[in-house]
């Protein structure tokens, strides 16, 4: 197998995004060497616990025309992808450290990919507040994850330093934005790039020595 680092923040539409048309690419070439792992890279370390509103964090971040035109073009690629994808929703923009702890937890039990996913899809498809303890109790026993247990992790202080030296290596790689895919620890794809590049990846890299990889 061959290692596949992605690192992500959920609250960033393009990991979505680009997450999606890779596993599409994945489920396309179901003998694909990959083995993913999902790494934390908090786009907005500063937010606070509770969060925002989202309105107020776009207004801020974009001002009012560039909050209109990220809205537009999601919604154009949501379109040309047939994701559910409505920006509208959202209308908290949350501090991802809870989400990313629960992430990390799910990578012991070999379900981060799948939790992952549904933090994601409950951010981004659903308006869900993925900042809320009990909306990611109920994404972690939707993967089969012990509820009771992350709910009382998720109310310590656990592995919050973990994740910050996990990001803290990340931007120490020479990572600054997300997603970015590192593959065999050595190959930066970044970006949420096409299906069709996937699909040239993994047949370039399907029964390939390693040292040979995307050379």
């Amino acid at each position: 197998m061959i290692a596949l680092d992605i690192f992500a923040d959920p609250v960033c539409p393009f990991c979505l995004i680009g997450y999606e048309r890779l596993r599409r690419a994945l489920a396309e070439r179901p003998g694909h060497p990959f083995q993913l792992a999902w790494h934390p890279f908090q786009l907005n370390p500063s937010m606070p616990r509770e969060g925002m509103a989202r309105a107020d964090y776009l207004q801020a971040k974009f001002g009012q025309d560039g909050a209109v035109k990220m809205h537009q073009q999601l919604l154009e690629i949501a379109a040309s992808d047939a994701l559910p994808l409505d920006p509208l929703k959202v209308l908290r923009q949350p501090n991802t450290l809870d989400a990313l702890r629960l992430v990390y937890w799910a990578g012991l039990e070999e379900k981060a990919t799948a939790v992952m996913e549904g933090v994601m899809a409950a951010h981004w498809y659903e308006g869900r507040d993925i900042g809320d303890p009990r909306e990611l109790v109920r994404i972690a026993q939707a993967a089969g994850l012990d509820g009771t247990m992350i709910g009382r992790l998720l109310a310590s202080d656990a592995d919050c330093d973990t994740i910050a030296s996990r990001d803290a290596h990340a931007r120490e790689r020479g990572i600054t934005a997300v997603p970015t895919f590192i593959v065999a620890n050595t190959h930066a794809i970044t970006g949420a790039q096409p299906k069709e590049l996937w699909l040239k990846v993994i047949d370039e890299l399907s029964g390939a020595p390693s040292d040979a990889i995307l050379n």
